[in-house]
């Protein structure tokens, strides 16, 4: 274990609080208003992390917090030392260990993998593809509906992630390159996908407390930046929000994605690095 003395992790959690509080109020005030937002809402109701999951700061795991007490620490793993409270690796459950190896794997595997720029944002799009429906009824399309169908049939669709891949509409998921499969979700997944780096959020938090949370402010900064980008290129109108459609019906439009797809992977890649050595460390250390 090492020892953070008393005034050192209170400044880190005053500072991991001022970071995260507003993201996570701007959620809450919402639904006290009883106000959805198709960008933001994603990042606390896809990943199902409510704000006072995220206000939780944690040290991480391996760690005495030098004079604290169980009004410091809302985590209920933390355990009471001879000077302060402690988060021991022998304290994740024992049963998740096979997920714990699994997830370890998935993030060695991607994080060596060769990033691609080539889905071009077109999964929101195949996900109305000649369908009726829309996943945000109560924002207009861009485009009219043929346009909208014409925009996924002049292109390919490579959609390499999973969870965007099962939303596709009946008749968009024939079209895709790759037949995805849960199972085979370690064989697709790769650092340049804006869905790949919205989901590093997911791991960090999803070993909470073990992982630090200034790891789990970083996830979540990476996702929210993705999130603003995927929704940006989507045929959704979003102007009314404050968010300038990427326009990837036009060969400026995709030019543009492709780089701030880059952007979002040099700022995931670095958090990805993180995230597996936390999980690699917890591994050893649990075991």
């Amino acid at each position: 274990m090492s020892v953070l003395r008393h005034d050192i992790w209170q400044a880190q959690r005053v500072a991991y609080l001022a970071r995260v509080s507003p993201w996570a109020e701007e959620r809450t005030a919402r639904m006290a208003r009883g106000e959805k937002h198709p960008v933001y809402d994603f990042l606390f109701e896809y990943y199902s992390w409510r704000p006072a999951h995220l206000l939780r700061w944690t040290p991480g795991f391996g760690v005495t917090l030098e004079g604290a007490t169980r009004d410091d620490i809302a985590w209920a793993e933390f355990v009471p030392s001879d000077n302060g409270l402690s988060l021991p690796a022998s304290a994740f459950p024992e049963h998740r260990g096979s997920y714990l190896q699994w997830a370890v794997d998935y993030l060695r595997v991607v994080l060596a993998r060769e990033p691609s720029f080539a889905c071009l944002g077109l999964h929101e799009w195949a996900m109305v593809y000649r369908d009726p429906n829309v996943r945000h009824p109560s924002v207009p399309l861009r485009l009219s509906r043929d346009e909208t169908n014409a925009v996924v049939d002049s292109q390919p669709l490579c959609c390499t992630h999973y969870d965007a891949f099962r939303f596709f509409s009946q008749d968009a998921a024939p079209l895709n390159r790759y037949p995805l499969k849960r199972t085979s979700t370690p064989d697709h997944d790769q650092p340049g996908c804006i869905h790949a780096n919205m989901d590093l959020y997911k791991f960090a938090f999803k070993i909470a407390p073990f992982c630090p949370s200034d790891v789990v402010a970083d996830a979540f900064e990476v996702a929210r930046f993705a999130r603003e980008i995927d929704m940006r290129a989507s045929p959704y109108d979003l102007i009314a929000y404050g968010f300038a459609p990427i326009e990837i019906e036009t060969r400026t439009g995709r030019e543009e994605y492709v780089e701030l797809q880059h952007e979002v992977y040099l700022q995931a890649q670095p958090v990805r690095e993180r995230v597996r050595e936390v999980y690699e460390r917890l591994q050893a250390s649990a075991a």
